[in-house]
């Protein structure tokens, strides 16, 4: 019998390799979206873009908590920041976030 898994499925290619780490980025995208707190902030900066402090305000939680989250959205390029003089805002990263974003919601409000 086989002693691995490699051994039934045989080596993977240098296109089957860049597909899996494309398919772990994803999930780890899919990961950082399944907090709700992460979508409210996405649902606020879908409006418009924002400093942390008008975040922190419209989603009445700690400037502390928000920038520890958007941190994460950053790490995984689901948002930007932008720097005028002393301030920082935030706006979601391109068109695919804002279209993966109102697609789950479009889904759910579908169902």
């Amino acid at each position: 019998m086989f002693n691995n898994s490699h051994e039934l499925i045989g080596p993977r290619s240098k296109g089957e390799n860049a597909q899996a780490e494309t398919l772990s980025a994803a999930a780890e995208i899919f990961k950082a979206l399944g907090d709700v707190t992460r979508l409210r902030i996405l649902d606020v900066l879908e409006r418009r873009e924002m400093k942390v402090q008008e975040i922190a305000a419209a989603l009445g939680m700690t400037q502390s908590a928000i920038s520890h989250q958007l941190g994460t959205l950053r790490t995984l390029r689901i948002v930007k920041a932008r720097r005028e003089g002393r301030s920082t805002f935030y706006s979601i990263d391109d068109g695919h976030v804002k279209q993966l974003f109102d697609l789950c919601v479009e889904h759910v409000a579908h169902g």
